[in-house]
């Protein structure tokens, strides 16, 4: 099936027994920040593409994304050329395949990684897709990051939604593959709940230098769209 991407103009191919885009991807596109000098930019786990479909609207730059499960880069095949957008490339591979397989730095990575650990005793969803979206079967956090460290450009950015719970874990990790802390926010359902998740930059070979955002409320945000 064929829905809107929220108030984008753009559609975007879905299908229900697959992993569909959320409102955390959409936050993720919204939060990032391009300067005039960035040119490249890649988003991991794309899913059927919201991410480098809504960021194509916002900057006329090199974008990639990737996917691993082929049905749902299919999806995002699709809605990619719908849209008939031309600055997007869209790789069928596993993220961990990316160490050599460009001859250029990227200036920004963005990731709507699985949220949940994966071990044996994890239950899972009796969908592959699904379970593989949401848990960290095929790449974990550590992945992320560190394969985010050897195609970005020093003072290039990493933009990560996350589950709050993985904060101190993500923070180890930034600190481990030479990354320095920049923006923080918190997002919430409404004002009467607990953060449900985070969204984050943090930039390669930078120091720390910390900004934390006003508090995101989902509910207001809808509103607006």
């Amino acid at each position: 099936m064929i829905n809107d991407l929220l108030n984008y103009n753009l559609k975007i191919y879905q299908n229900d027994s697959q992993f569909k885009f959320s409102i955390d991807s959409v936050l993720l596109a919204e939060f990032v920040d391009i300067n005039l000098r960035a040119k490249n930019i890649i988003d991991f786990c794309s899913g059927n593409a919201p991410i480098p479909m809504i960021l194509s609207t916002k900057f006329d730059k090199n974008i990639v994304g990737v996917e691993l499960q082929e049905e749902i880069y299919n999806l995002g095949i699709n809605s990619i050329k719908i849209n008939n957008i031309k600055n997007i490339t869209f790789l069928n591979m596993n993220v961990k395949e990316l160490y050599n397989y460009f001859d250029y730095k990227f200036d920004i990575v963005t990731c709507n990684p699985p949220y949940f650990k994966y071990n044996n005793s994890s239950i899972i969803n009796e969908n592959n897709s699904k379970a593989i979206a949401r848990h960290e079967i095929e790449i974990n956090l550590d992945d992320v990051i560190n394969v985010a460290s050897k195609i970005l450009k020093e003072s290039g950015s990493l933009y990560i939604v996350h589950r709050c719970e993985r904060l101190v874990e993500m923070l180890n990790l930034f600190k481990k593959y030479n990354f320095g802390l920049r923006k923080l926010q918190f997002v919430y359902n409404d004002l009467n709940s607990n953060s449900c998740f985070l969204l984050v930059e943090a930039k390669y070979k930078c120091n720390d230098d910390l900004k934390v955002f006003k508090p995101l409320y989902i509910d207001k945000y809808l509103e607006g769209k």
